[in-house]
């Protein structure tokens, strides 16, 4: 009897060091969650939202142009949407987004943001670099006011899911 009772002990005791071991790689290495700070992202996420994010996707690949990043700066991490890619020409003219003289349809920016974007000259992205931009134009820091260009290894994963407040729970693309 003791030995059994030794023995389902030991069984748990393994299972509960893998969940553990699995949580903290899954954790560490496959998804984070990050708050959204601010309104710049509105309206498509909102100041004090969690978002559940994939640190694994840019490993074997690109930002794709309309993904929302996770940026790691020394000071803070920013979420901003990616509007243009390493070689792109990006503009805004009468409050419309062009990237490579194409007009870009930006479904997830409501009238009001639309109407806010600040016209700005062409600017070509260089090599290994991204531009990002807030949703709410008018009020974000990104790459045309205070961030500058994104290096790829600045990007340190796409957000996926908003997890909190639970009510609000939607993927973020």
């Amino acid at each position: 009897m003791k030995e059994q009772i030794k023995n389902e002990i030991w069984e748990w005791t393994k299972a509960i060091a893998l969940a553990l071991i699995l949580a903290f790689i899954v954790r560490h290495f496959v998804f984070a969650t990050s708050i959204v700070e601010g309104t710049s992202m509105e309206p498509t996420l909102e100041d004090g939202e969690r978002v559940l994010y994939n640190k694994m996707v840019y490993l074997v690949g690109e930002p794709d142009r309309g993904d929302i990043v996770i940026i790691q700066r020394p000071t803070k991490n920013y979420v901003k949407r990616v509007v243009g890619l390493p070689g792109d020409k990006v503009e805004v003219r009468e409050h419309t987004l062009y990237v490579n003289d194409k007009k870009v349809d930006q479904e997830y920016l409501n009238q009001e943001a639309i109407k806010e974007t600040g016209n700005f000259s062409p600017v070509t992205i260089p090599k290994d670099k991204y531009f990002v931009m807030g949703d709410n134009r008018d009020i974000s820091k990104d790459s045309r006011t205070g961030l500058g260009f994104i290096s790829h290894d600045e990007i340190i994963g796409r957000s996926e899911l908003i997890i909190s407040p639970f009510d609000e729970w939607s993927w973020t693309r």
